[in-house]
Formats: structure tokens, sequence, C-alpha cells
């Protein structure tokens, strides 16, 4: 689960030299990893290969303009619930926290409820509980799934899949076309309905055991949003 979720990760972020030149062995590492059947790694597979086969700058031209011009797809999980209220401020907070409890500190100049940067910190995490965790914020990603894919873009995938290992549908949220002034107050009054949160962590178990070839690979993705650091108790 760990390299599953680390790439998906590496995926939903802003295209890179280094994530382009790791490119040909994601598809090999998914497998090794064993988490996803054969047919989410299938889907993955055309974002994968515009990893590889586009210039650079075209990839990062798409990705602007799917998540950086506009709220609607957002990788920022807290703008779809707090919009910019006083709320999501503390929520941010709170979220740093588990973070840190967990020895990890933010490294990059990222917002703790960028999406990346959250499936950073569940990869650390058991799986039971790494499932657990993602099953919080389902409804917002699979409000996401839903919208990438009517855009038809291969940045659907990476979402559809975590959607999926969340649990959730998009049946479950009747979403407003995602252009309407309304959207983040449906997404809000679904998120409170379904009772959504961010909750506090349960006790922290055995880590699971890696795959040695997919952690390799992994580790030639490039660096992290999230790094080590000294917990104090």
């Amino acid at each position: 689960m760990r390299h599953t979720l680390l790439i998906l990760s590496h995926l939903l972020r802003y295209p890179s030299e280094a994530m382009q030149q790791a490119a040909p062995e994601l598809v090999a590492a998914l497998e090794l990893d064993g988490v996803l059947e054969s047919g989410q790694i299938e889907e993955v597979k055309p974002l994968v290969q515009a990893l590889i086969d586009d210039e650079l700058l075209d990839l990062q031209e798409g990705y602007s303009s799917l998540f950086d011009r506009g709220r609607a797809l957002s990788l920022h999980l807290f703008e779809h619930v707090h919009g910019e209220s006083r709320d999501r401020g503390q929520a941010m907070v709170d979220l740093r926290d588990r973070y840190e409890a967990r020895g990890l500190e933010i490294a990059a100049n990222e917002l703790p409820d960028y999406l990346p940067l959250f499936l950073e910190y569940l990869s650390v995490l058991p799986t039971e509980q790494a499932l657990e965790e993602l099953s919080q914020p389902g409804v917002v990603i699979a409000a996401l799934a839903q919208r990438l894919a009517e855009k038809g873009t291969p940045w659907a995938a990476p979402m559809q899949v975590l959607s999926g290992l969340a649990g959730a549908s998009a049946d479950e949220l009747a979403i407003v076309p995602p252009d309407d002034p309304d959207d983040l107050a449906a997404l809000d009054k679904a998120w409170a309905e379904e009772q959504v949160r961010f909750d506090a962590p349960a006790a922290p178990a055995a880590p699971d055991a890696a795959c040695p070839q997919a952690a390799a690979m992994v580790a030639r993705f490039g660096s992290l949003n999230l790094s080590r650091s000294e917990v104090h108790g």
C-alpha cells in the first residue's frame, strides 16, 4: 500500500523532469506493490505514457489548466469543505499536528490539505489505518474523480483509483456542473450530510512490510513534500 499511495501522490503533483525520468518504472512499481487490480493499473497507463511521450512544458500547462485555474478541481481538500472560512485554518493546524505526530514535517511550500501531501502522510500508516483515513475525504475525492473524467483527461485515472481505495462513489454526491458558482456549497452540504471529517488517528499499528523492488523504484521518483523529523513526546 505504501508505494501505491506514493506513486498516486506523484502522479497528482505538478509534472517535473524527475517524474518524467521515473515514469517508465511506474507501472512495474504498481504491479510489484500488489495493491491495485490489473484493470486499475490499465486505467493509469495513459497518464504514465503521456509523462513518457509528451513535452514537459505541455504537461505542465495541461496540469495548470486543470488544477490551478479554478476551485472546482482544487487539490486542496479543505477548500471544498470550508472555503476561505476561519474553520479551514484550524483544520489545517489539526492536520499538520497529525503529520508531526508521525514524525513528519512539511518540507515544501504546500498547505497540509494538499492531496498529494496527504497521500504521503497516509503512506507511512499501516494499510488498514491508511484506508480508513483516506475514506474520510472520500466524498470530495469521488467528486474530483467524476469531474476529471467528464473532462476526458488522463489525470482522472489516479483520482478514480483513489476514489475506489477510499470506498467512495460519485453516486453518493449529487454534483452540480463544475462551473456552477454554487458548486462548493453543494460539496460543503454533502460533506456535512455524510459527516465526513478528518478524525483523530487510531493508535498506531506495526507498519506493513514493503516490497524491496518497489521501494527501490519509488526512491528514484524524486524528493517528497514531507520529511522525517524528530518527534518530541
